[in-house]
């Protein structure tokens, strides 16, 4: 085993299931995405903004100043066309405010569209990614998509969060039910991670990322 020093930027998030999914999709780039865990001085920013991208630029902007560091923040949740949008910003936190829960969540978006025809329970999650400088000046933004549509029942052990119930009408699945692999190829998140893949690599190249050390097999 050996050590090599490679270049990294902070991921504003606690979230495993997030910082999992991102790193696999930005290792392309040669940066690693260091999460907040990992970081014992961050900051938790109080995301009160009215959309996914005033949530995303706050926490980026707030947690680079802070730390003094490049930092990458992403908001993110899934919008359902017959609720007017809704959960929207408040994905997270629909079921409890202050004790955030998949299963609570999931069965809330259930109640609230019992029903509901499945011709009219179209919806898609929506990610907005921001990337900050040290000084809390973004140097790259960009929100993307995956559209599909809620189902009556939770399907499938993958994801997280609302997975189980959010299908993806072309492969027939849900989130929960497609691999891993197959998920971070056509995700919300996938998608604005890949738009972010060139800016990380042009960033490494220029030598500006700082550089942290890491067990190679």
């Amino acid at each position: 085993m050996t050590i090599e020093r490679v270049p990294y930027v902070v991921f504003g998030t606690g979230n495993k299931n997030k910082g999992i999914e991102a790193t696999r999709i930005a290792a392309p780039s040669g940066v690693v995405l260091t999460t907040l865990a990992e970081i014992p001085n961050a900051i938790e920013v109080e995301e009160d903004g009215a959309t996914f991208g005033e949530n995303a630029r706050k926490k980026a902007i707030e947690q680079a100043k802070h730390l003094g560091e490049w930092t990458l923040a992403e908001d993110s949740g899934i919008c359902v066309d017959y609720l007017d949008g809704r959960p929207g910003v408040f994905s997270a936190r629909f079921a409890n405010a202050e004790h955030p829960d998949d299963k609570l969540n999931n069965a809330k978006l259930l109640r609230e569209l019992e029903g509901v025809p499945l011709e009219k329970r179209g919806a898609h999650y929506a990610c907005h990614m921001v990337l900050s400088d040290p000084r809390g000046e973004i140097v790259f933004e960009c929100e993307e998509y995956c559209r599909g549509r809620i189902l009556f029942a939770e399907s499938g052990s993958n994801g997280f969060g609302y997975d189980p119930l959010f299908e993806v009408v072309e492969y027939h699945q849900t989130f929960g039910d497609l691999s891993p692999a197959l998920k971070s190829a056509i995700s919300h998140r996938a998608r604005a991670t890949r738009r972010l893949v060139p800016t990380l690599c042009a960033l490494a190249a220029q030598g500006v990322l700082p550089l942290r050390e890491r067990q190679v097999d």
